[in-house]
């Protein structure tokens, strides 16, 4: 049992690596922010990038691999669709860290009140 959760931990922390590893780059997060007004062609989408096809083509491939993007090849037109289930893994690992440090937050709102009326007697 132990296992199984080390396993799906570090598996669940590997997909993540890879989704931020895909974050990381501006070209990849521009491709993104296209696909979230719906899908395009890998020809629409390497448009506007100063950078030959194939240079262009191995962000694709880093967007496929963290699963963030998927691709349909229909004859020799490939399209490309956002896969928004990567993007709420990392949105929920935010999550997660938002509420500890929200939680030191109000820890730490409360004892610097507690001081204050400590200092003025209350």
């Amino acid at each position: 049992m132990a296992c199984t959760i080390v396993s799906y931990m570090a598996s669940e922390r590997s997909s993540l690596d890879t989704v931020f590893h895909a974050l990381a780059d501006p070209t990849r997060r521009a491709v993104l922010g296209r696909l979230g007004q719906g899908p395009a062609t890998v020809t629409e989408l390497a448009k506007p990038f100063p950078m030959a096809l194939p240079s262009f083509l191995k962000h694709i491939t880093v967007l496929e691999q963290s699963r963030l993007i998927t691709c349909q090849k229909k004859g020799r037109v490939r399209t490309c669709t956002l896969d928004r289930n990567s993007l709420v893994q990392a949105e929920r690992w935010f999550g997660e860290l938002n509420a500890v440090w929200q939680s030191r937050y109000d820890n730490l709102d409360t004892l610097l009140q507690n001081l204050d009326e400590q200092k003025n007697g209350n």
